[in-house]
């Protein structure tokens, strides 16, 4: 090299360690995230871990292909000392990444999975292309180690995993919702609330009426159907061993060289140990999130080996594992081809295709439904030891209080048990995983007791119906376009509130700023309920543009005085829209 290009080497070099911070901090916001998912799941009792700050979608990944920067750098030699441990750490990291993403799959719509799953899959080749590089094809001048294959082989199988999972899910999601649908006319039946006119009674009877909604929501929630499903737990599994991959790294490690990480010789400087460190935390956390979620499925499956044992109905593959690549191998009304020879020759390869996919969709059924069978045979026995000592503890200290097996006599008595959506083939809930979404049902009903809407209970207490909405809501109007509007109450009521505030005589402070407290605190209801019922997007421009107007009239709400004095003096108004 000439010594120019000794110089400019350097130059560069001087920049790296810069770099190495950037991948530093990459490593920390992921490792945050993570760690918030954890604490999250334990303060809410939820044990398999939604995700919440850390989930699949393109921030994430685009963060953690930043924190990638060292298995994907074949420029920079990371063999020595603690540069090539931080480079294997990063291997692991991306495992537990994967791992933790696994239940964010529920939270989205198809074309979101799509493309979210594309893109992961897109970062996990590239890792996997330049790691086969470097220990094919460079092992020889460097001394790549062969052991970076594993967390790699790793990685291909969980994305493997994600795409299984993927698949499967949108017929998840439809069984569910018509189970759903199914209980939500149970219910109704039940209540007595399909006869119209009936008077809205807060009483014990609607609590009751929202325990059974709030039970069946809470367990055909997808992300809770992803964490409970034989998918997550071969995800867990596989994170736990690219965890003790980096744990017997780590004990070789410090058997070799002590308790010291050693230098960095690579040109990102003391960052490595940074990423090392911080990267290494993300690896333990998630870690134990992955051995929570297997153990609350092997314990789900354990109760219910307890009660019935079919090895045939254990291993059985329900329908809706394949039902989308079957529908997929059996569609062929996207082919248009005049051809007859060449339409019948596409016809069978992509039949034998798409078969060959199902037959490994049955492969990954299998191995992950025996990753959990395996350990609650093996837990079975000991569960039900266990089980049987501590009712006979429990019989010996307590003579009474028999009526507590949910947690309250009410919810025994209610049965909530049956409003509980399950898929084909999964066992039965705990009755303390019950018991933790009864608990939830009271502690949310117990918020809402503490923090009503005053203001708007206020309001509504000074009309006796709903003359004025029918007045206002009158068919016989002729609308001002041709085509009539979607029906969208944010708006209306935020330009009425607008009116209300300008209007002389009840332009007070006390009047107008209780009516504005009101408004703010039915607004909120109003806008929660347009947008669940809005499942087609069709309300999407009329509900912004009464966020946009809202905004203004509470920028104005927040200057009374200055405005109503402007008012009362005559002066003009300021515009609202």
């Amino acid at each position: 090299m000439s010594t120019v290009d000794i110089y400019l080497q350097e130059k560069l070099d001087q920049v790296m360690p810069f770099i190495g911070l950037y991948i530093a901090a990459a490593s920390a916001i992921c490792t945050l995230a993570i760690t918030a998912d954890v604490i999250n799941g334990f303060r809410s009792k939820k044990l398999w871990f939604p995700c919440k700050y850390f989930s699949l979608n393109a921030t994430s990944l685009t963060i953690l292909g930043v924190a990638m920067k060292l298995p994907l750098d074949l420029n920079t030699l990371l063999v020595y000392q603690s540069d090539g441990l931080a480079r294997f750490s990063s291997l692991v990291f991306m495992s537990t990444a994967m791992a933790s993403f696994m239940s964010s799959l529920g939270c989205m719509e198809d074309g979101e999975i799509l493309m979210n799953v594309v893109a992961l899959g897109i970062l996990v080749v590239t890792i996997l292309g330049n790691v086969w590089i470097q220990v094919f094809q460079l092992q020889e001048i460097f001394g790549y180690p062969k052991s970076d294959m594993f967390p790699a082989i790793l990685m291909l199988l969980l994305l493997a995993t994600l795409v299984s999972s993927a698949i499967t899910l949108p017929t998840s999601k439809r069984t569910l919702e018509s189970k759903y649908q199914e209980m939500h006319k149970v219910t109704m039946r039940e209540e007595g609330m399909m006869k119209r006119g009936q008077s809205f009674k807060i009483d014990k009877g609607m609590i009751d009426w929202m325990k059974k909604y709030w039970v069946m929501a809470e367990t055909s929630n997808p992300q809770f159907v992803m964490a409970r499903s034989v998918f997550c737990t071969t995800s867990s599994v596989l994170c736990l061993f690219a965890g003790i991959s980096l744990l017997y790294n780590y004990i070789s490690w410090f058997k070799s060289m002590g308790w010291t990480l050693g230098r960095s010789l690579s040109v990102y400087g003391h960052y490595t140990k940074w990423i090392l460190v911080l990267q290494t935390i993300g690896v333990v956390v998630g870690t134990i999130a992955s051995l929570c979620r297997w153990f609350n499925v092997v314990r789900f499956k354990c109760l219910m080996i307890c009660r019935k044992f079919s090895i045939i109905e254990e291993l059985k593959i329900e329908t809706h594992w394949t039902q989308t690549l079957v529908y997929w191998r059996d569609n062929f009304s996207g082919l248009h081809i005049r051809d007859n020879k060449c339409w019948e020759y596409l016809h069978y390869v992509k039949w034998f295709a798409q078969t060959f996919v199902i037959g490994f969709q049955i492969m990954m059924v299998l191995v992950s439904k025996l990753l959990v069978l395996i350990p609650a045979l093996l837990l079975a026995p000991f569960l039900l030891c266990f089980k049987k000592f501590k009712m006979r503890c429990l019989s010996k200290l307590t003579t009474s209080n028999n009526d507590t097996r949910f947690g309250s006599g009410g919810d025994a008595e209610l049965n909530l048990s049956r409003f509980v959506l399950l898929l084909d083939g999964e066992p039965e809930l705990p009755e303390r995983t019950l018991k933790n979404i009864y608990c939830r049902v009271d502690k949310v009903i117990g918020m809402g007791k503490k923090h009503q809407p005053k203001d708007l209970i206020r309001l509504l207490e000074k009309f006796n119906d709903f003359s004025g909405v029918r007045g206002f809501d009158n068919s016989q109007v002729p609308s001002l376009h041709s085509q009539e509007p979607p029906n969208c109450w944010s708006l209306p009521l935020v330009t009425l509130t607008s009116i209300a505030i300008s209007l002389p005589n009840i332009a007070n402070n006390h009047k107008s700023i209780q009516l504005l407290s009101s408004v703010i605190e039915g607004l909120s209801l109003v806008k929660l309920i347009e947008k669940t019922l809005d499942e087609n997007g069709e309300l999407v421009n009329i509900r912004n543009s009464a966020d946009l107007a809202w905004s203004r009239v509470a920028i104005i709400g927040s200057g009374k005085e200055l405005i109503l004095g402007r008012y009362l003096s005559g002066a003009k108004a300021p515009r609202m829209y």
